[in-house]
């Protein structure tokens, strides 16, 4: 299964939200530190609900240490981008994938950016800037499980 990584993350609802996506579809999120709100922040747990407590939660102190982990599983990393090369639809994705979101306000450093394998978009509108994390990391986690058979 394709696992999430979320970059620094700043709006707790989004997490929460991306939480209970991961608890309901069986799959990993990775929490780069540090996070833009403490971790038991009561709207992080509104936004998960009861879910919370049943999602597969990996917390990484650091860039650094996330990168690490990640050299040591040897997996695929997918940046979810403004600024990339392929539409999410159109890219071949692998069961163990890392989908990397950067943070709401402010995405990833150029070093991230240029460290992941692939950089995804989701094409919108003209005009259009982005759309919400969460919403994001939902389109592209359910076309990675769509084509590896994790439904």
């Amino acid at each position: 299964m394709p696992d999430i990584a979320l970059y620094q993350p700043d709006i707790p609802q989004n997490t929460g939200t991306i939480l209970r996506l991961a608890a309901c579809m069986d799959v990993s999120v990775h929490l780069i530190e540090p996070a833009g709100f403490p971790l038991s922040d009561h709207a992080l747990k509104r936004a998960g609900m009861d879910y919370i407590e049943r999602a597969k939660l990996v917390r990484h102190i650091s860039w650094d240490a996330f990168k690490q982990w990640r050299e040591e599983q040897n997996r695929r990393l997918l940046l979810l981008s403004t600024k990339a090369d392929h539409t999410y639809t159109e890219f071949q994705y692998k069961a163990d994938d890392i989908l990397l979101m950067g943070r709401e306000s402010s995405g990833v450093p150029q070093d991230v950016h240029d460290y992941a394998d692939n950089r995804l978009i989701i094409p919108m509108k003209n005009g259009m800037r982005s759309l919400n994390i969460a919403v994001s990391t939902g389109m592209v986690l359910g076309e990675a499980l769509r084509q590896t058979g994790g439904f």
